[in-house]
């Protein structure tokens, strides 16, 4: 059964056509997302999907006896309703009969509230109602008297959210549904739209969910979209096919456009002597040769400065407001290369330990040390706040006119911003004519060309597309310096942190030995029932991996998961460098090579055992746990 068809749509903003002639179709059952690079017009055309929005050409049909939801990126709530009125406000027949029963519950009309009960009887609305309060609940929305004026970004896209879910459209279009949701709501709202019947169209970035909840996808990329029928690792192989194919008829095309391009300037000139169908042939070739293959990528390589022996001390830090305890007593020495996710609920206090590292708030209590070589840069959730008759290159030449890579080079703000995927004529644009993801892309820009060695990542996925995390998730890879991330993302969280923060509540913070997906596994296989001194330690300093028993009728502690690996993999790597060492030895005593040949392989010999000696202590300190 056919639930929603497009032909031929096209859609422009001024001169820049964002897609054209494209031809959609959705039947009942269908999960379909919609993916592609910042600015391409994802959301746009789900807006004309939804009837959000015209489009300058092309119809759109939706079968009219089914229902549909839309759920906006930045909904618009009225803000004279209340949290209730809001998720009440659907036309579904169960959601009217609900709503004479709440009337009528504040009423002293016992008419009519005998009414109302059994409207809700004869609608079976009473598990409408009991369903209402399980998404309410599970979305974080407790206070339904609550008015909609006070609420923030993240809490209007949640009561927006329940709002669509209650309703139960056939259709339900979604754009970025992810986005303002912690991890453990996110989890929730990849298995109910997996399980639920409901026909889904809608656009993310978020791999994991994609790949759970999803059985097609389109992309749209110049200009046209392409579709893929599977989840989201089918569309990644096949769109790997589709690419290295284009790529070959292109540069097949070139090579016939040069041979037919030296046919053209060999005969006449007049185009009337020559075989038209040829002239015809050529023209079309000549298109095929010049279209441009998206190679493009962001080469992230930024010089950053060596961090000293002290780099940020948390000593007893704790904050309360009223009487919400955010962090109590928490202590943590962060090390070179620490790579940290955080993870909690929303509300338990994530932001408020990056701002205080930061020193844009103040702890009631304990104190935040920072070391003398740390440059911190901070990549925050806040949206960018720049005049809109500010062109893109002239924001970031205001914080750096050149910029030192990795390699020493030194390369120009212009020749940056095309490595960030701003072309030139992008470049000079001004910055309120950049979309959602542009003006994320721009911002992370902003925070890496001030050369930080310690970087703070306040939900950085937001808004992005997947080729630019991609992409970031390569350069954070090899950044040299400390990272804190805290991300809904599960994908980008379990590729970068090799230890987690979780915010348990009421200021406990436990430091886990492992990724988001270790933990979400650890919790897992936990009792139901088991106690609470058996979770996690909170961090303090003994959590510390090179701590020791503070006294010696302690009990003697075990391996944590992160130290375990770290045993294992010093095993391998001590192997590998005696290896090396014997293989030189050899090289030595064989008496080939130069001089210069020669003084290398001692030089070198001398750095691995060095390292041999290094790594052994370590190992030795380790195996004194096992």
């Amino acid at each position: 059964m056919n639930y929603l068809s497009a032909e031929n749509l096209a859609k422009s903003f001024g001169d820049k056509w964002l897609f054209r002639n494209v031809t959609f179709g959705m039947s009942r059952g269908d999960k379909v997302a919609i993916v592609g690079a910042n600015g391409t017009g994802k959301s746009t055309l789900l807006s004309i999907l939804s009837g959000q929005m015209p489009p300058d050409e092309g119809i759109v049909s939706i079968r009219k006896d089914i229902s549909v939801g839309f759920l906006d990126q930045q909904p618009e709530l009225d803000n004279s309703l209340s949290v209730i009125e809001v998720v009440l406000t659907g036309d579904n027949p169960a959601l009217t009969a609900i709503r004479q029963y709440e009337k009528a519950l504040l009423s002293d009309n016992p008419d009519a509230l005998d009414r109302a009960m059994q409207q809700m009887d004869t609608l079976q609305a009473w598990d409408y109602e009991t369903q209402m309060k399980q998404i309410l609940g599970q979305l974080g929305i407790h206070d339904v008297a609550q008015p909609v004026s006070t609420l923030s970004g993240g809490q209007r896209k949640r009561v927006a959210m329940a709002q669509v879910l209650i309703e139960n459209p056939d259709l339900l279009i979604m754009d970025e549904p992810t986005n303002h949701l912690d991890l453990e709501t996110i989890e929730w709202l990849e298995n109910y739209l997996s399980t639920n019947n409901s026909t889904l169209l809608l656009v993310s970035h978020d791999r994991y969910f994609l790949d759970r909840v999803c059985n097609q996808i389109v992309e749209l990329d110049q200009q046209t979209l392409f579709s893929y029928k599977g989840n989201y690792a089918y569309f990644l192989e096949k769109k790997a096919e589709r690419q290295a194919v284009f790529a070959a008829e292109v540069d097949k095309a070139k090579n016939l456009f040069r041979r037919e391009l030296d046919w053209m300037r060999r005969q006449p000139k007049a185009r009337g002597t020559k075989a038209q169908y040829r002239v015809d042939a050529f023209e079309e070739v000549k298109d095929k040769a010049h279209q441009r293959l998206n190679n493009d990528q962001l080469e992230l390589n930024i010089r950053t400065q060596r961090l000293g022996s002290k780099i940020i001390e948390l000593e007893n830090v704790s904050k309360r407001f009223g009487d919400n305890v955010l962090l109590d007593h928490f202590t943590y020495t962060f090390r070179r290369n620490d790579r940290i996710g955080v993870i909690g609920k929303n509300g338990m206090g994530k932001t408020t330990l990056l701002n205080m590292i930061t020193g844009e708030l103040r702890p009631d209590s304990g104190k935040v040390v920072t070391g003398g070589t740390v440059k911190i840069g901070y990549y925050t959730q806040s949206d960018l706040v720049i005049p809109d008759n500010q062109r893109v290159i002239d924001v970031v030449q205001e914080v750096a006119e050149v910029i030192k890579l990795g390699t020493g080079e030194t390369v120009t703000i212009s020749q940056f911003l095309q490595h960030f995927l701003f072309d030139r004529a992008k470049q000079y644009d001004y910055v309120h004519k950049l979309s959602g993801g542009e003006k994320r892309r721009l911002q992370l820009l902003l925070v890496l060309v001030q050369n930080p060695n310690f970087l703070i990542l306040d939900e950085p996925t937001n808004d992005l597309d997947i080729t630019t995390l991609n992409v970031l998730e390569e350069f954070l890879l090899n950044f040299p310096g400390c990272i804190l991330l805290v991300s809904h993302d599960r994908y980008f969280m379990d590729r970068l942190v090799d230890h987690t923060f979780v915010f348990e509540g009421n200021g406990k913070v436990a430091d886990f030995p492992g990724n988001y997906t270790d933990y979400r596994e650890r919790k897992a296989s936990q009792p139901a029932d088991r106690k609470p001194a058996e979770k996690p330690k909170a961090i303090s300093p003994a959590s510390v991996p090179e701590s020791k028993p503070v006294s010696g009728t302690e009990t003697k502690r075990k391996l944590s998961f992160k130290e375990q690996r770290e045993y294992e993999a010093l095993e391998k790597e001590i192997e590998e460098l005696e290896q090396r060492k014997s293989r030189l030895l050899d090289q030595l005593n064989s008496g080939d090579g130069n001089h210069e040949d020669l003084t290398a392989w001692a030089r070198e010999i001398e750095q691995i055992d060095q390292q041999i000696s290094e790594k052994s202590d370590r190992w030795l300190e380790l195996a004194d746990y096992i």
